[in-house]
């Protein structure tokens, strides 16, 4: 299976056809130059298989792998491989897993979007995605920028396994601010997860060959945020060809990051406010083989507010003006309350609840409450 997916210009889907023909991979490399023509591959593949550059390229990787010992090869048709990724119309042949290997095996749901989120779509995915973690679910992303970071975040948060599906090798963390969400993934028993050799570095056309994976993975796509041309747009594509359940989260007509959710929710995806949405559309039989490790909040506000009696009156004051699903910048903090307190007061309150992990700032000195 490695050798084949060495084999240049060969290909998920030419593989597919090719075992079709050829039950048994391990007569096509029986089989001559001719005979390999015979069967429609193309003459680099066919040359590859029949002079033996295939298999010495597999044996350069099993090197490399021996060098590796946190990554395993999972091939299709393996114990540990997961039938309903191997189900799709061009499943991998291998994945390269950074991490344990069984956790693939568990249901989960892939949480995708932007790179580019407002504190609306960042607070929506990781609350969601702690709320279906605390379910028993796994929760799959890209660990990109945005929504995927924030998914994986959401997991972390209640200490329960994830996957990342990476468009590189599993052993080049892209983009590389996310080392040490990588790390935590693996501390909690996640995994790192690519059908790509060790050493393959970001390269465009990777990631949306990688998106039919993450979607073949999960038992539902959940798009929280992303425009009209985004690569979310791809996975959603795939999921629904690969009869998978698509949910997205409603936004702000006005914000160009709502396009596609609200598009999909106009074609008939589940739109989803609160992670039972997501839960009740699972097949029964996974929602019984679930075991909650909390009880989720059931139908709260995702941007109720948190009391704050117990905050001194100055974090108090400031920590009311300030939302979750809104960012306010500072000069509007001072202006708003330039009558009661001043603006030492106010940094300094800002400082203290942003070290209690009460808020979060962004970038140009505006503030979001964390969840």
């Amino acid at each position: 299976m490695l050798a084949l997916a060495m084999t240049p210009q060969l290909g998920p889907t030419r593989t597919r056809r090719l075992f079709e023909r050829v039950s048994n991979p391990e007569e096509i490399f029986r089989l001559s130059l001719t005979e390999l023509e015979a069967l429609g591959l193309p003459a680099a593949s066919a040359q590859a298989l029949a002079l033996g550059d295939s298999a010495r390229l597999a044996d350069e990787e099993l090197k490399k792998l021996a060098k590796a010992p946190d990554v395993s090869l999972v091939t299709l048709g393996s114990e540990l491989y997961p039938a309903h990724l191997g189900e799709i119309y061009d499943p991998p042949l291998v994945l390269y897993v950074r991490g344990d290997a069984r956790v693939l095996l568990r249901p989960g749901v892939a949480v995708i979007g932007t790179r580019h989120p407002t504190p609306y779509g960042l607070g929506m995915a990781e609350r969601l995605s702690q709320d279906l973690a605390n379910a028993g679910l796994v929760i799959q992303s890209g660990l990109a920028r945005g929504i995927d970071s924030a998914a994986h975040r959401g997991a972390v948060a209640a200490r329960a396994r994830t996957v990342a599906v990476f468009g590189t090798g599993v052993d080049i963390i892209y983009p590389r601010e996310n080392q040490k969400l990588a790390a935590q993934i693996l501390e909690l028993g996640g995994a790192l997860v690519s059908e790509l050799p060790l050493g393959t570095s970001p390269a465009p056309h990777n990631f949306p060959l990688r998106n039919r994976i993450l979607s073949g993975l999960s038992r539902g796509v959940l798009v929280v945020e992303a425009g009209e041309f985004s690569g979310t747009r791809i996975t959603s594509r795939c999921a629904l060809e690969q009869c998978r359940e698509v949910f997205a989260v409603p936004g702000n007509v006005t914000s160009k990051m709502s396009w596609t959710p609200n598009t999909l929710i106009r074609q008939g995806a589940k739109l989803v406010a609160t992670w039972e949405d997501v839960f009740e559309e699972l097949p029964t039989d996974i929602r019984l083989q679930l075991q909650p490790q909390d009880t989720p909040p059931s139908g709260n506000s995702l941007f109720d507010a948190p009391p704050a009696a117990e905050l001194p009156a100055e974090q108090a004051k400031v920590f009311s003006a300030i939302k979750a699903d809104v960012s306010i910048h500072i000069d509007e903090l001072i202006e708003r309350y330039e009558d009661s307190l001043s603006s030492s007061e106010i940094f300094n309150a800002l400082f203290e609840l942003e070290m209690a992990n009460k808020i979060r700032q962004l970038p140009g000195k505006n503030y979001v409450r964390v969840f």
